[in-house]
């Protein structure tokens, strides 16, 4: 159920990652929100120019989907320099480090997306390569092993991860920079998605945009793959523009309602309420309520709940709020007990 929705912050693929390729920013200029992050990155581009050096190691962390791909490729551009991208679960061996590290050229950027899944002889083999610009590599084995002194040209390790806490220390004390990504709010969402809607030539009315925006959860890819699904829905139920109705009917469909949860979240919080009496109940017993991974619940469904004041973690384990009795229809009673409360339709 989780892997296929539409609010996941997860990436959706190549066939997704190349319609957000054409809508990302090529240049910091170009990006929107994360001020604080551009900033420092700005400074530090800026003076590496001037000292016509190559940029410190730097590490991106935050939830999926806010832009640290991004920021890694316009820091690029920005540098006039090379990428190369691998990720950390393709890294299984020194060698595969060592075909990327002899490639690279004075100035050229190394970008490694989810950094904290390294093996550990890999990781500690990218030590040296990231302090002192050289790797000790070992050819052959057993009475035939040797070891290579290999000096590499100076380059920049850009890597990106959404579980900072679990890099090690020493690697992460290996980064000369270290910038945390926050959620968009509406507004920086609503800019990003009239960007995208003129690349992709869409002609929008009313406020649909904007609508799309409150429903995005604060991240940019979410936002881009709501706007492709109601263009869609425009091009065949509509006349291809987008409009209030044709927003609110499309997001309908998805089961998307107006604070931006899907089925999967309402099923999440209707099962401490309605199975545990509103909590607090363990993250193992609602994954087995609903038949779901307990991985799949911490990290795709209680970041935004918890965002949005409808969850709260305690030590005896996860309570529903107020807030979500309410959103969900449900007379909030302290103590547990719950009944639908009758709307006028």
């Amino acid at each position: 159920m989780a892997i296929d929705r539409v609010l996941s912050s997860d990436s959706g693929g190549e066939q997704e990652e190349s319609f957000n390729y054409a809508l990302r920013p090529k240049l910091l200029g170009e990006v929107i929100g994360q001020q604080n992050v551009k900033e420092k990155l700005s400074i530090a581009i800026q003076a590496a120019k001037k000292r016509g050096e190559p940029l410190e190691h730097m590490l991106f962390y935050g939830p999926p989907g806010l832009g640290k791909t991004t920021l890694a490729n316009v820091v690029a551009n920005e540098m006039d320099a090379a990428i190369k991208t691998s990720s950390g679960p393709a890294l299984t061996k020194q060698g595969d480090v060592m075909g990327l590290l002899s490639n690279v050229n004075t100035g050229d950027i190394l970008f490694i997306d989810e950094i904290h899944r390294l093996s550990a002889p890999v990781e500690e083999f990218i030590y040296p390569a990231m302090e002192d610009f050289k790797v000790d590599f070992t050819v052959d084995s057993g009475l035939h092993a040797k070891t290579i002194n290999f000096p590499l040209k100076r380059f920049t390790l850009i890597g990106a991860t959404t579980r900072a806490g679990l890099l090690s220390a020493p690697l992460r004390g290996r980064f000369g920079m270290m910038s945390h990504l926050e959620f968009y709010n509406e507004d920086e969402l609503k800019e990003i998605l009239i960007r995208s809607a003129e690349l992709l030539k869409l002609e929008c009315l009313d406020d649909s945009l904007g609508m799309i925006a409150s429903r995005s959860r604060g991240t940019p890819r979410v936002a881009n793959r709501l706007l492709k699904r109601v263009r869609d829905y425009a091009q065949v139920k509509g006349e291809g523009k987008l409009t209030a109705d044709i927003v609110e009917s499309s997001l309908k469909m998805e089961q998307i309602d107006a604070l931006g949860l899907d089925e999967l979240d309402r099923s999440f919080l209707r099962a401490i309420i309605k199975v545990y009496d509103g909590g607090p109940a363990g993250i193992d017993a609602i994954a087995a309520t609903l038949g779901e991974e307990r991985d799949t619940l911490e990290d795709v469904v209680e970041p935004y709940l918890l965002q949005t004041g409808f969850l709260r973690r305690t030590k005896r384990g996860r309570e529903a709020t107020q807030q979500a009795y309410e959103h969900l229809g449900l007379i909030y009673k302290k103590g547990g007990t719950t009944e639908p409360e009758l709307f006028d339709e």
